[in-house]
């Protein structure tokens, strides 16, 4: 990995690298935040949502605080491949930016959105073999992001020792935008959709006895709430399958990275209890 800027923030290293990705065959980017001292230290994964860049989170989350004083690498990826030669749309939801952190199996996306294979696998043997790491690992993200960070942790319960999320997608299967990428990067099949599903792989018990908890924050002053991320499906699947999940729905709070700034220390902490335990 190249590095192409470093900036000190709270005392750790803060570092924007880049780097040719066999998984996507593009060039990819990410920060990673790395605590003062020699490690080994933990890692948390964010996955960012809808338009963002590895530089959304980065400089708005006010995340490293706390990573410093819980001893967590956080790491940042790209929301999708990029560049000349990688399929795109006009719209926002769709294509670059909205990699929607699936393995495309439809053209034009096939060839290169291959996000889920990225960050279940190259990007964690990247951070493994070049950071001080522990070799465990949580994840989170936000709304696409929050949407990825459930399903990648039920998909892969093996790799991850606990998974939250801000205002997550909760049922892409359900939702105007999950409809439109899926159709897009899956195909029609919606049983192939389904897998893809953060409530109905709660509901079928993916999460049962791997994750103690899982932690959603979501604004009721969401403009996205009611047609796009629908939590309350997350309560019903974890009651329905017994398994455990707080969902904390916080007043007035809106759909922005001034909402995640707000509550992200408490998400920093919930994972490093679970890293460390």
């Amino acid at each position: 990995m190249e590095t192409t800027k470093t900036h000190i923030v709270h005392g750790g290293t803060l570092r924007y690298l880049k780097h040719d990705s066999a998984t996507t065959g593009t060039s990819m980017t990410l920060s990673v935040f790395t605590p003062a001292g020699e490690g080994p230290f933990p890692v948390l994964i964010w996955l960012s949502g809808l338009t963002c860049t590895e530089d959304n989170f980065t400089t708005k989350a006010g995340a490293y605080k706390a990573a410093a004083e819980h001893g967590v690498i956080i790491v940042a990826p790209d929301t999708s491949p990029r560049g000349e030669g990688v399929a795109d749309d006009p719209a926002y939801d769709l294509g670059q930016g909205a990699g929607f952190y699936v393995d495309a199996t439809q053209a034009p996306w096939a060839p290169h959105f291959r996000m889920e294979s990225y960050v279940t696998g190259e990007l964690i043997d990247l951070i493994d073999a070049e950071f001080p790491t522990t070799k465990t690992r949580s994840i989170f993200g936000h709304s696409m992001g929050g949407h990825g960070a459930l399903t990648l942790a039920l998909r892969h319960p093996e790799l991850f020792k606990s998974v939250s999320a801000f205002a997550p997608i909760a049922s892409p299967t359900r939702c105007p935008w999950g409809e439109k990428a899926f159709t897009a990067y899956l195909g029609e099949d919606r049983a192939q959709w389904a897998k893809h599903d953060a409530a109905l792989l709660i509901e079928s018990g993916a999460a049962k006895g791997v994750f103690d908890d899982i932690l959603v924050d979501q604004g009721d002053a969401d403009s996205f709430l009611t047609d796009q991320l629908k939590p309350e499906l997350l309560t019903a699947a974890a009651e329905k399958a017994g398994q455990g999940l707080t969902l904390r729905m916080q007043p007035g709070y809106d759909h922005s990275y001034f909402f995640m700034a707000s509550f992200v220390d408490d998400h920093v902490a919930f994972h490093a209890e679970r890293l460390k335990a």
